[in-house]
């Protein structure tokens, strides 16, 4: 059941860091609970959009097709800009891309989004040989099995964090932003059974 206090979570301003966060969490609560509001997902909406975009957070995600950001967190059209790879991996054009969310559009956070029984993790993980180019996505996850132990579950969580922290450490235009408060990098995991998130802890 939808309550008052949903709806008002849903149309608070998310004009901090902590607010978006608050906001995008609230959602996802929502999503898990079977209480969604499937806001501002119309045709009127994407028109009202269509000159424009102002989304109040970034969210590097994976692939999967099980991960569709938007619907995990309760959103709609215009309020979040996504970036996804296999992996959630912070490449070069991804950074570039989160990057621009940030200095242009002025998203108040990016998020990582790691999840369950992710394939890209559980390859790196067994190490075989691979066709094409799918293992270049293994250098940018080895750091987080080596810090798991080589445990797959312990792996998607590290790979979060890591992602993150290169996010928030290594690019100097976030690191500023973060350092003058505009801006948080964060981090979770979503669970593929509950379709909660769980946060990751970056410290």
């Amino acid at each position: 059941m939808i309550t008052d206090s949903d709806i008002e979570s849903y149309w608070e301003e998310a004009d901090t860091p902590e607010r978006a966060l608050a906001r995008l969490y609230a959602g996802n609560r929502r999503f898990a609970a079977g209480h969604i509001l499937a806001p501002r997902r119309n045709i009127e909406q994407l028109q009202r959009v269509a000159s424009g975009q102002r989304p109040f957070a970034a969210f590097l995600g994976c692939a999967d097709s099980r991960v569709p950001v938007e619907i995990v967190f309760d959103q709609g059209f215009g309020d979040i800009f996504v970036a996804r790879v296999a992996g959630n991996i912070a490449s070069a054009e991804v950074v570039g891309s989160l990057e621009f969310a940030s200095e242009v559009l002025d998203v108040k956070v990016i998020y990582v989004l790691g999840h369950t029984a992710c394939g890209a993790v559980s390859a790196t993980v067994k190490g075989e040989e691979v066709p094409g180019l799918i293992s270049s996505l293994f250098y940018h996850i080895k750091p987080a099995v080596r810090a798991a132990g080589g445990d797959p579950q312990r792996s998607i969580v590290e790979n979060a964090r890591i992602q993150a922290q290169l996010l928030a450490e290594t690019s100097p235009v976030l690191a500023k932003r973060v350092r003058a408060g505009l801006l948080v990098v964060a981090a979770g995991v979503y669970d593929l059974a509950s379709g909660l998130v769980a946060p990751v802890d970056l410290d």
